[in-house]
């Protein structure tokens, strides 16, 4: 299983961050970094190289571009950061079903604050959708890391 290889892996970075930072809080930083990492470079390719920067049109419906490439790389890093996050952040079994609604309400959550947050920055703003999105992904992150802590992931008697 490629569990273990990851955990030693990342377990073999942290002896320089052990004395301010818990092992949980390393795993997810690392974890949760390359997952953002993995969302932003979807992001990019799929607004830059896949839709051009044009919106998207579907029918009648028109997605704008930015909106249309988060949604792209939320679909892959959405079940790529649950795995993360269940198998070797927080290491627990059972209970999935529960864990899974709850990081898919953190993602819901996140994703309608990432919607407003890209068509403040880049809609009305008129900043570059690569780097307003990497600024969101930040926000985000603090906001999961502290329910996923907190809620999700945390341990019940």
């Amino acid at each position: 299983m490629l569990k273990n290889p990851l955990i030693k892996l990342i377990d073999f970075f942290y002896p320089p961050f052990s004395k301010f930072l818990p092992i949980k809080t390393f795993r997810y930083g690392v974890t949760g970094g390359s997952n953002a990492l993995l969302n932003l470079t979807i992001f990019y390719l799929s607004y830059n190289f896949i839709l051009f920067g044009q919106d998207l049109k579907i029918g009648s419906l028109t997605i704008t571009s930015y909106i249309a490439a988060d949604l792209m790389a939320l679909s892959v890093s959405f079940p790529v950061g649950f795995m993360l996050n269940k198998y070797l952040v927080f290491q627990q079994h059972g209970r999935g079903v529960q864990q899974l609604i709850l990081y898919g309400v953190v993602t819901v959550s996140s994703l309608l604050m990432n919607y407003g947050l890209l068509h403040l920055l880049v809609g009305y703003w008129g900043l570059w959708a690569t780097p307003s999105q990497a600024f969101i992904i930040v926000l985000m992150s603090a906001f999961s890391y502290f329910f996923q802590s907190y809620v999700t992931f945390r341990e019940r008697a």
